[in-house]
């Protein structure tokens, strides 16, 4: 039997073929890429002079907050200090001029958090000494922990003594206070919060820094109670009674002066809402960093009920601190010209919303044409639907015109979950990242929370946010700065990380993405949102708008629902965001649009370069991408200096 041999031609055709096969294949995976690994010298980078420095630092501060577990720890707080000061005195000694321009960013930057982190251990003191009053026993539980951290020998005679008189402290702290609120010959009873002489943010801080205690104590405890049969016998009877005063007190705290009512025994089917922040991440996200040095560390419990915003109490900072907090994310504007700058962009929201309600038929009342497109919602069911249709959407319009490199990886891994009904009273609207997280009405909710929340996320709004999420989004961004030189997520900034997604809503605004009215709309009201965000949370810091002042604005001015108006500002006070995270949205995305301007309009490089680019630096100050986009000369008494928004907003 003869073999079949294959003539020139016909293996030609067929190499021809297996390459056309292959340039489908690469195509169909996304543009500008040719399969999941991209090309090795695209990733390996060269390391900088710092990164070796930048790596240690952030091991040897973890190691640190874990030996110095007591968050409120004055001896914590020393420590910390002056490993602060030691470092910035190595960094002192490095060659700055030597290094490569990576290299000289990350030391102006490093420079700049270690100066932060010292700023704010003495802030946190502050706020310590504030509520010192309140809870002036916090020491003896401090010293109890930091004995058992030293692995000192525990004397279960003496320990049961020092829980006795813990709780007689107690007792006395408490009567101290009930006698601001009740005067000697006055009648007992329960007088409104606001007869107190304790102020509610002070009281609420106090009830927080018990919680802390509590669990501090029960690991003191837990540490002995079984394992020494002498310390059970003599401390277990003193130590449950010393915990159920200490519950007691800051439930007293948070009942009689903060105003804060008691958490129900059944909530129909929404439990009781508990934030509590980490109290070691610091800016940037590093674990065991100094206390204060983010916003971390005052843990606040909230009993969210629907229709309520009683619970939001929140801890304004002031305005030296807000300038601190400035300073930091190298923002040379204050905060009343950021609330100038937002009031600006308000004004630009208005007019094209009015443009987008005459062209619905609703003259200049925009109000109606919001209130139509609230009513454009999907059945129950179909949201997730809708998502996946808008970020299938969004994603061709990214790729038809060329303005970013997606890799195919980031392109597949994105999924959704369902949030929760308790969730949703804070996080009314869904999030995401590589997770996208669904918010929409359950069984369990009332006919007047379903109604809001189909309102609240309709298909417009939600078109407008999807690819906020998603990509190019909190996912792509994720996706790459986890890829991308992620040592430098020590630097980590909300004007970088929320600026980013926002810089794109208004790029595609920008670039005709919205086809209809309603898509304007869409869009619109969520800019008209981060400017509110800016001009409220600016606003209840410098102590110039209450919470519910900042929950009106938002209804009368954005078009919230009510609820979702509490959840949001609830969201903004509740302690686990940073006092800018919701002025970055809109203040970063200007950032991101003047710098665009400055190198994609000038033709001084293309869309898709800039935005690589740009995806490849990995989240910090956008002052510093600007000094490495546009190679920057820098000086090591470098100062943030860019007035993005012009000398006088």
């Amino acid at each position: 039997m003869k073999k079949a041999r294959l003539s020139i031609p016909c293996l030609l055709l067929g190499a021809l073929a297996l390459l056309f096969s292959i340039f489908l294949f690469a195509h169909d995976q996304g543009a500008g890429s040719a399969g999941d690994v991209p090309d090795f010298q695209e990733i390996n980078l060269p390391p900088t002079e710092m990164r070796s420095m930048l790596e240690r630092y952030v091991l040897d501060r973890a190691a640190l907050g874990r030996s110095y577990p007591v968050a409120q720890s004055t001896a914590r707080r020393d420590r910390f200090k002056r490993f602060c000061a030691e470092w910035l005195d190595t960094l002192a000694r490095q060659n700055f001029e030597s290094m490569s321009q990576a290299g000289q960013v990350e030391y102006l930057l490093f420079k700049n958090l270690l100066d932060y982190e010292t700023r704010q251990l003495d802030f946190q003191a502050g706020l310590s000494a504030e509520a010192a009053t309140l809870v002036p026993f916090e020491q003896t539980v401090t010293d109890l922990e930091e004995a058992r951290r030293r692995m000192e020998w525990v004397n279960p005679h003496k320990a049961a003594e020092i829980l006795h008189g813990l709780n007689k402290q107690v007792e006395a702290a408490r009567k101290t206070v009930e006698a601001t609120i009740r005067p000697e010959g006055k009648p007992t009873g329960d007088p409104p919060p606001e007869q107190s002489k304790v102020k509610k943010t002070v009281a609420n801080r106090a009830a927080a820094t018990i919680d802390g205690m509590r669990s501090t104590l029960r690991n003191w405890f837990g540490f002995y109670n079984g394992y020494n049969p002498l310390f059970t016998w003599w401390a277990d009877a003193p130590y449950r009674t010393v915990d159920k005063t200490l519950q007691d007190y800051a439930a007293f705290l948070r009942e009689k002066i903060v105003g804060l009512k008691p958490a129900p025994a059944e909530t129909g089917g929404l439990p009781q809402i508990t934030q509590r922040p980490a109290a070691d991440t610091p800016a940037g996200g590093v674990p065991g960093g100094p206390p204060g040095s983010g916003r971390g560390g005052r843990s606040v419990a909230a009993q969210a009920q629907p229709g309520s915003s009683e619970d939001i109490i929140g801890d304004p900072i002031g305005r030296e601190a807000l300038l601190s907090e400035l300073a930091h994310e190298m923002i040379p504007y204050t905060p009343e010209e950021l609330i100038s700058i937002a009031n600006r962009e308000f004004e630009w929201c208005e007019n094209e919303m009015k443009k987008a309600s005459r062209a619905l038929g609703y003259s200049d009342d925009w109000h109606k044409a919001l209130e139509h497109v609230k009513t454009l919602y999907v059945e129950p069911g179909r949201q997730p639907e809708l998502i996946r249709e808008l970020a299938v959407e969004a994603i061709q319009f990214l790729d038809d015109h060329s303005l970013i490199t997606i890799p195919p990886l980031a392109r597949e891994n994105w999924r959704m979950e369902m949030m929760s009904p308790e969730r949703q009273l804070v996080n009314p609207f869904f999030t995401g990242g590589e997770t996208i997280s669904v918010s929409y009405p359950t069984g369990a909710m009332s006919f007047e929370q379903k109604m809001m929340s189909m309102r609240g996320n309709n298909i417009h709004f939600a078109r407008a946010t999807v690819f906020h999420e998603l990509i190019p989004g909190h996912h792509l961004a994720g996706f790459m700065t986890a890829r991308y030189r992620p040592y430098r997520s020590l630097f980590s900034t909300s004007f970088w990380g929320e600026g980013w997604p926002l810089y794109w809503e208004m790029l595609l605004y920008e670039m005709n993405f919205p086809k209809t009215p309603e898509n304007r709309i869409g869009m619109l009201f969520w800019r008209s949102h981060r400017c509110a965000r800016i001009i409220f949370s600016l606003s209840f810091h410098l102590g110039k708008m209450t919470p519910q002042e900042c929950i009106d604005l938002l209804v009368k001015r954005v078009g919230h629902e009510v609820e979702n108006a509490t959840a949001e500002v609830r969201r903004s006070f509740a302690g686990g965001y940073g006092p800018l995270y919701q002025a970055a949205y809109m203040v970063g995305g200007l950032q991101f649009v003047a710098l665009r301007r400055e190198l994609v309009d000038s033709g001084k490089m293309t869309n898709r370069a800039f935005h690589d680019a740009i995806m490849r630096e990995n989240s910090m100050p956008a002052e510093m991408v600007r000094a490495i986009l546009t190679k920057q000369k820098l000086t090591r008494d470098f100062a943030a200096s860019w007035k993005f928004y012009g000398p006088n907003p």
